[in-house]
């Protein structure tokens, strides 16, 4: 069986749907009888006017010596194929949630043209699927109630579980994952300029932008925190990733209203660390609790009181960590059993 996996390609922006469209094709070849391959579409969705050419675009697309597609993100996941397979890690939320939340396209004008144009581009997708896979409740409502859609939730495996293996309780905060304004890091550089207790912040990951990554280098200069905030824009070897996560005391990860668990929960779950957020992170609080992490407001003065509790309290940070530690294991999912699942 020949299956492409398609997802969109946003030049020198990476993140977890990257690192999963990646390591999908890495285990559909290790099943005997099945060649996986990645196709990546360029995607560009600013001007807004842009967003109809890229529907175009990828409903034009033709196929040959293909059996399946399994399609990831929109608009690549619009290439027609006769035996499709959604495994839907978002639509195009500026046209969704996001839109309703005021950070995207509004419902009238121009804008509003284009929304509809989207959500009859999507709806008209997930009527020619063979099936439809989501990868968290999250993700799943969204799709029940803007399309009212159903599907089943497929969890995304952890894509190297043997390099988070946990170290002693360390004494800083680890941030990984891509750098963006929806990430939220800034919040996090102001919440240690509020914290009275001697902790340090290590930020890791790509930045989305030039101008994001420079707002957060001034923020550090503002207040003052050049000694206990560390800034490391750029990709990292996935090794030196889990050194950062095995050796922290926690992990952070602000989202605004993830889709799934995320790639650093995961990751830090694994290593026996809690995980600091916020109370509109969305899919991570689906594992973020009270007894796997701390859950502040997402303010900085909140996040601060949870920063600090952390670092008043070394045992409580081991606790918790080894909390997260057992509710990862608990969910036993597993590259294998996803294939599977992909695949019948």
């Amino acid at each position: 069986m020949k299956v492409l996996v398609v997802n969109n390609a946003a030049p020198f922006i990476r993140g977890g749907a990257e690192e999963l469209a990646n390591n999908l094709v890495r285990q559909l070849n290790a099943v005997p009888g099945v060649e996986g391959e990645l196709l990546r579409v360029p995607f560009r969705w600013d001007p807004a006017e842009r967003l109809i050419d890229e529907i175009l675009l990828n409903r034009n697309l033709r196929l040959y010596n293909v059996d399946r597609v399994i399609g990831l993100k929109f608009p690549a996941y619009l290439i027609p194929h006769s035996n499709k397979v959604l495994w839907l890690l978002h639509q195009f939320r500026q046209a969704y949630d996001l839109g309703d939340a005021g950070q995207g396209l509004a419902d009238e004008g121009r804008e509003g043209i284009i929304k509809a144009a989207i959500r009859r581009a999507d709806d008209a997708l997930f009527a020619s699927c063979r099936s439809i896979f989501v990868n968290s409740p999250t993700t799943q409502a969204r799709l029940r109630r803007y399309n009212a859609v159903g599907s089943q939730v497929l969890y995304p495996p952890l894509n190297d579980p043997e390099l988070f293996r946990g170290d002693e309780v360390g004494d800083y905060i680890f941030a990984g994952g891509r750098v963006a304004p929806g990430k939220r890091q800034h919040l996090l550089i102001e919440a240690m300029g509020t914290l009275k207790a001697p902790g340090r912040l290590i930020i890791a990951g790509p930045p989305e932008s030039d101008a994001y990554a420079q707002d957060l280098r001034h923020r550090v200069q503002r207040l003052g925190l050049e000694q206990r905030v560390e800034l490391n824009f750029g990709f990292h070897p996935r090794a030196r990733i889990a050194q950062w996560v095995n050796g922290a005391r926690a992990c952070a990860y602000l989202p605004f209203d993830e889709d799934s668990l995320g790639y650093v929960t995961m990751e830090a779950f694994a290593a026996g660390k809690a995980v600091v957020t916020t109370t509109d992170s969305g899919g991570l609080l689906e594992l973020v609790t009270e007894q796997t992490g701390l859950v502040s407001a997402p303010d900085p003065e909140a996040l601060a009181a949870s920063l600090g509790a952390l670092w008043e309290d070394v045992g409580r940070a081991a606790r918790l960590g080894r909390s997260a530690q057992a509710a990862w294991a608990a969910r036993e999912i597993s590259w294998p059993a996803t294939i599977e699942q992909l695949l019948s």
